[in-house]
Order: C-alpha cells, then structure tokens, then sequence
C-alpha cells in the first residue's frame, strides 16, 4: 500500500507542476531557437561553460 500511494503522490505532484508550468507560460515553439541550424546562417547564442575569457 505504501509504494502504491507514494507513486500516485508522486505522480500528483509531477502533473501540478506541469499544470502549473503550462499557466505560468504557454508553450510556443516559433521562440525557441532551432535544435539543429546547420547551413541556416543563424548565429550561436548562449555560452560554453569551458571557454576562456577575452
């Protein structure tokens, strides 16, 4: 009874942070930058944790 109730709780929670992930921000995929953008002439954006600074 107690790995049944604490999967179903678990379970619980994962789908009302969804939930409240979904209300805080609706999804919309055309602001996501492309996963893959080779050839596409798009810039890179963000960092690489390992590179030095100038």
């Amino acid at each position: 009874m107690t790995r049944r109730v604490t999967a179903v709780t678990g379970l619980a929670l994962l789908f009302a942070l969804i939930v409240a992930d979904f209300i805080g921000s609706p999804p919309n995929p055309y602001q996501q930058p492309a996963i893959v953008a080779l050839g596409s002439g798009a810039a890179s954006s963000g960092g690489f944790c390992g590179a030095l600074p100038e």
